[in-house]
Formats: structure tokens, sequence, C-alpha cells
């Protein structure tokens, strides 16, 4: 049993090595058609950029206006803008195209990257990638090196080790997000404009603080939509806040096992849809 145990966990090892291996040979081989036109790809990127920045300024204007946006300063705000976006980007750039399934699925498409030896969702995943997509990352990163120095806590060991673990538990559950409203495009083929308010939605409500919003709204993104699990809980710890829902202390860390709970639902619903698929013919 012990061996059988073992064989399974170096099995799965392996393939995820493969997946891995897969998704950077496909992605470096879309960036090497895309340098052919490094003119092109800069400009893009510095547009890029610039579009992600302007949430920078959004946020700017309103404290223009007053200190304090539901009880927060800027600086704090701009802490869960930097670790909100900086999540978001990273999980853009990795599955932000398989928000084009239900393209596929209507063209046709999705046959041929059946056929393929190679998993559809890696294919969909690393379409068209391009190198402009990185500039969306400058800016937070920008911002998290300013107001990190700046936030009015004391860096605990604790509290410095949480900003990696919630940038990296964010970007887990947006990587969960993203995988299943591509799978909900299998059932729901017309939900493109609909599964962006969850994905590029989210994003945007994760970078305000969530006691801007009216409590049952907080609760179904607690509790339904776990986008507060991104970086609000979390946050909550670094800054040494209250939880407005009154949840217990443990739940500022529970962002890790909620993003492997939300990949694991999104990967059964990624299998269900593929199941149900049926090809065109075409």
């Amino acid at each position: 049993m012990v061996s059988r145990a073992v064989d399974g966990d170096a099995g799965a090892a392996t393939r995820a090595g493969r997946a891995v291996s897969t998704y950077c040979l496909l992605a470096w081989t879309w960036i090497r058609a895309a340098a052919q036109y490094p003119v092109s790809i800069a400009l893009l990127a510095l547009g890029t950029m610039v579009t992600a920045g302007m949430d920078i300024a959004g946020i700017l204007v309103m404290f223009g206006r007053t200190p304090r946006i539901a009880g927060f300063t800027a600086v704090e705000v701009l802490f869960l803008y930097g670790t909100s976006s900086l999540s978001f980007g990273a999980s853009d750039i990795l599955l932000g195209t398989t928000e084009r399934l239900g393209e596929h699925v209507r063209n046709g498409t999705l046959d041929a990257l059946l056929v393929r030896p190679v998993s559809p969702l890696i294919q969909i995943a690393t379409e068209d990638f391009t190198p402009r997509r990185f500039g969306r990352l400058l800016p937070p990163v920008l911002v998290l090196a300013f107001v990190l120095p700046r936030v009015p806590v004391d860096w605990t060991p604790g509290r410095v080790a949480m900003v990696p673990l919630m940038l990296a538990s964010g970007m887990v559950i947006f990587a969960g997000l993203w995988v299943l409203c591509a799978a909900l495009q299998f059932v729901l083929l017309n939900s493109h404009g609909a599964t962006k308010a969850i994905t590029y939605g989210g994003s945007f409500l994760t970078q305000y603080p969530m006691t801007l919003f009216a409590r049952d709204f907080v609760r179904g993104v607690t509790f339904v939509v776990p986008l507060a699990f991104v970086n609000w809980e979390p946050a909550l710890y670094v800054l040494g806040r209250p939880d407005p829902l009154g949840l217990p202390g443990w739940t500022r860390f529970a962002s890790p096992a909620v993003g492997a709970a939300l990949c694991a639902v999104a990967a059964v619903a990624w299998r269900a849809g593929l199941r149900r698929y049926r090809s065109t013919g075409s």
C-alpha cells in the first residue's frame, strides 16, 4: 500500500512537471513569434502598464478629496491595490486567455485542440502569449515597494511572511476563478461578459476595503465567490484590523486552503465540461 502511494505521488509529480514544461515551451514559442516585432511589443507593454496604472490615479484622486475611505488611509488602500493587482496580473498572464474557450466552442476550433497530444487547457492558456502582458505587473510592484515601508504597523516576522503568502494565495484563487469561469462556457456559451464580472470585476473589487460595501455583499464575496481571501482577510492581519463580519481570527490565514479548494472545484468543473462537450464534427 505504501509503495502504491509513493508511486502515485511520483506519477502525479511527473505529470505536473510535464505540464509545466509543456506550458513553458508553448509560451516561449509565442514569445519568439512576438519578438519579431520588438517595437510593437514595447509599445503594447507600455500601453498595458499605463492602463494598469490608471487605477492608481483613480485612488489618488479620491484621496485628494478625503483623508480616509471607509476608515482606511491612502497607504492602506494602496497596499490593497498592490497585493490585488499583482496577484491578478500574474494569474492573468498564466491563465487569462482561458476566457476564449466559449469562442473556440462556438467556432468549432476546440476540436482541433482536443486531438493534439497536449492538454487543451494548456493550449488555450498559452494562446497568443505575449511579453506585453508583463507590463501589467510593474505598477503594483512599484506601489508595493513604495507603501510597504510606510504601512503603520510593527513588522513582525508573521506580518512579513504574510505578504508573499497572500500574493501567492491570491494568484492561486484568481487562477481557480479563471479556470472555473472557462468551464462555465462549456454550458453557457455566451457567458463571456458575465464571467468578466467575476475575474476583472473581482480584481477591481479587491483593490478597495470591503468596509466600503454592504455587509450582505461582503458575505457573498466571502462565502460564495471567495474574493475576500485574495487579500482582504490576510490584509486585516497585516494591518491589525478587526473583521467587519466578526469572523474568527483563523480566517486571516485561510487563503492558501481556500485557493486549494477553489482550484480543486475548478479542476472538477473543467473535466466535467470536457466530458459534456460534443464535437461539432467540423
